[in-house]
């Protein structure tokens, strides 16, 4: 019998309310906790769109959404859907399995220099997901 832990690529979109666009980085932060915490590895993460709702959810309109691609261990899902499901920030959220993605591709999606860009035209500081101030190189583009 393995005891080998299985580490599978998934793909994850989160839905926050309208509201979340004030403080983007305190979602972003919301998003990388539960995944941090159970073992995850963040691949890339991006702001996906705001947009209007095709109906209420949760009495919202609208919505923004954020797309994330990470690695972790297949026995640590359910616990990182299990904290997702119990978050009163979200609306929504999906995670399905992105087997057919390469690691190049998942890269590729990463929008996290252009989150920091949008973060510093709101006025809103901006930090790295260990707390650390983003590079001067990131905030200037």
């Amino acid at each position: 019998m393995s005891t080998e832990t299985r580490i599978q690529q998934y793909e994850a979109m989160y839905l926050f309310p309208q509201s979340a666009t004030a403080d983007l980085e305190s979602a972003v932060t919301h998003v990388r906790e539960p995944l941090e915490r159970h073992g995850a590895t963040l691949v890339s993460l991006a702001k996906w769109d705001e947009r209007k709702l095709a109906y209420d959810v949760a009495g919202n309109r609208r919505g923004v959404y954020f797309l994330v691609y990470f690695t972790a261990p297949t026995t640590a899902l359910h616990a990182i859907e299990r904290d997702y499901t119990l978050s009163e920030r979200l609306l929504r959220f999906m995670i399905v399995r992105a087997d057919e993605l390469t690691p190049e591709q998942m890269n590729d999606a990463d929008g996290q220099a252009k989150l920091v860009i949008e973060m510093k035209l709101r006025g809103q500081p901006s930090h790295t997901g260990e707390g650390e101030t983003v590079p001067a190189a990131i905030m200037e583009a």
